[in-house]
């Protein structure tokens, strides 16, 4: 069930469309990614699992241009802390599913169906996506 979550977090994403598949263009894999999840003492919290875009099928200057990452810098954190502390304010941790997905791609980039999920109508199509996934160049 924790695939199928993921998975219809991501159609319901609008995370790609399916097209027939270009005869020119660089297709990448889609593989998914479990792992357990954690409780801050080490206790196993859930499963969880992640599509992700294979990043060694990709091609710089045909599936992508320049890189980015943004990185938040412990001088920042240390400042929200200290401004949180001095403050008396109270500071919470959020965990929002699916929050780094939202981030629209400008590049056209080519995916194979997840397996066991290929749509039963159109089994040779690939997905054209429109959004970030995890492991792609174009994710930060």
């Amino acid at each position: 069930m924790i695939v199928k979550d993921e998975y219809d977090d991501l159609i319901a994403n609008k995370k790609w469309d399916l097209v027939r598949r270009p005869s020119n263009a660089n297709i990448i894999r889609s593989l998914w990614i479990f792992r357990h999840k954690k409780h801050l003492e080490g206790t196993f919290e859930m499963y969880k699992a992640r599509l992700v875009g294979d990043v060694v099928g990709q091609k710089p200057g045909l599936d992508c241009g320049e890189t980015f990452s943004p990185v938040v810098k412990p001088a920042t954190i240390r400042i929200v802390l200290s401004t949180t502390l001095s403050n008396s304010w109270c500071l919470h941790q959020l965990d929002v599913k699916n929050a780094f997905l939202h981030g629209n791609i400008d590049e056209t980039v080519y995916m194979y169906q997840p397996l066991d999920f290929r749509d039963p109508h159109h089994p040779n199509y690939v997905c054209s996506l429109n959004k970030s996934l995890y492991g792609l160049k174009q994710a930060p």
